[in-house]
């Protein structure tokens, strides 16, 4: 059939490319058609002119579809799995080396483009998507990461998930994704979202999940969907009483024993281990309290001897996790230290660390003590800082407060009577108190 064009149109276009380019969805000289859905969800379908040679030279696949040993015969094509946008910007880059990428075809485009094995076009998108990528669309993007074994695109997509979990699931993206991507979500340490939060957006999964299957999102029912594994990694322990009653027990996931026997954790009644890891996600954002208005260098000095001890007894307005605590150290100091975190009411040792330290000058020279085990401290309940330090002597704290107030958490300070060095709410070492929230 004739195709009305523009007489001598190949002298006006100076270059290869571009004389290629301008047949791209063309009739002029197209020896085959691509029927293809306009959109994945819908029945109506566009047609794309195409040129055999121009696709085989650019796609190993379509060479053999046109040119090898089972080529196809046919001058029209039909290709269900992908839509019209999608295809048109495949063959806009085998045309042109050009691509109209957006947050609309991007994915599609990835999809063709690992199908008709372009890497070149494949790389473009990845580079598109890494720099789109952002929490209120990660979820989307990292099954396709995952599909097409992207592994620097996956990984980018782990790290925003690390980093902003909190946004992530709660995205309208998350309730979406298959259950492999809920479990691999709540079984990462490196999550910063408040456990209470991770657990909403897991229950709202289930709920999603189950009105999928034609199933009635009742506690049972969530359970059998989101599985023993999904369940045993959400960290109930690292939940206040009152987040935990009001949302964990509402949602019916857990047994009765189990909600007994956090009621009886809370209590500190509890018997039997808990099944839940008490530990908080390293990924939780660290806080410091400091307790000191002047941190002063050695002058006559903050001395140790093999008998004594630095300590302070401390409270807290609201549960948090302790991850560690600061001590003042001296240039170049080394020092060996024992650390302990007791109960101030029965003196029984909550938590023992025990190391070799060295120096550093941030501000002033110290080092931090953090706890392989990090402590779950209770609301207004009093605790004993003490350690036995070894060393040089050091630089140590003045002017401190009685009660000192961080990111709305208020420590309360008083002398210990298992400090024989001085160290009170007001002097000495502890400089600072390394927490998360909980």
């Amino acid at each position: 059939m004739a195709v009305s064009v523009k007489e001598n149109w190949q002298t006006k276009q100076s270059t290869i490319i571009e004389r290629i380019a301008f047949i791209f969805n063309s009739q002029l000289l197209s020896d085959v058609k691509f029927v293809v859905p306009v959109s994945t969800d819908e029945s109506e379908s566009k047609v794309i002119p195409a040129h055999k040679f121009v696709l085989a030279v650019s796609s190993p696949v379509f060479c053999a579809m046109f040119y090898g040993q089972m080529a196809e015969t046919t001058d029209s094509v039909e290709l269900p799995d992908c839509d019209y946008e999608g295809l048109l910007e495949l063959f806009r880059f085998m045309y042109t080396d050009e691509v109209t990428l957006s947050g609309s075809n991007v994915m599609q485009v990835l999809y063709l483009a690992n199908k008709y094995m372009v890497p070149s076009l494949a790389e473009k998108c990845t580079e598109y998507l890494r720099d789109k990528l952002k929490a209120s669309n990660v979820f989307c993007i990292l099954p396709h990461a995952q599909k097409f074994e992207n592994k620097d695109l996956e990984d980018r997509c782990w790290e925003v998930i690390d980093k902003q979990t909190e946004e992530a699931v709660t995205s309208d993206e998350f309730v979406t994704v298959e259950r492999y991507v809920v479990e691999s979500v709540v079984m990462r340490e490196k999550l910063n979202v408040k456990e209470v939060e991770l657990f909403k957006a897991v229950d709202r999964w289930a709920t999603k999940e189950s009105e999928r299957q034609g199933l009635t999102p009742e506690g049972d029912m969530k359970r059998r969907i989101l599985g023993e594994e999904i369940v045993k990694a959400i960290r109930f322990p690292l939940m206040s009483l009152k987040e935990f009653a009001s949302v964990v027990v509402d949602s019916h996931i857990l047994t009765f024993k189990e909600a007994g026997d956090m009621m009886k954790y809370y209590g500190d009644v509890l018997t039997p281990p808990l099944t839940f890891v008490q530990e908080p996600r390293i990924g939780c954002a660290r806080y410091r309290c400091h307790r000191f208005g002047t941190i002063c260098p050695p002058g006559i000095g903050w001395n140790y001897r093999d008998s004594s001890r630095d300590s302070v007894q401390f409270s807290v307005s609201t549960p948090v996790v302790l991850c560690g605590v600061q001590l003042c150290g001296s240039k170049s100091g080394e020092y060996t230290v024992v650390t302990k975190v007791k109960d101030s009411a029965d003196d029984s040792s909550i938590v023992k660390q025990s190391g070799s330290y060295v120096s550093e000058n941030n501000d002033y020279y110290g080092f931090d003590v953090k706890f392989d085990r990090p402590v779950n401290l209770q609301k207004n309940k009093n605790y004993k800082l003490v350690s036995l330090i070894k060393g040089p002597k050091s630089w140590y704290g003045e002017n401190g407060r009685a009660i000192v107030e961080c990111v709305g958490v208020r420590f309360t300070f008083t002398s210990s009577d298992a400090s024989s060095n001085q160290t009170s709410e007001t002097r000495g070492q502890f400089p600072a108190f390394i927490f998360a929230m909980v």
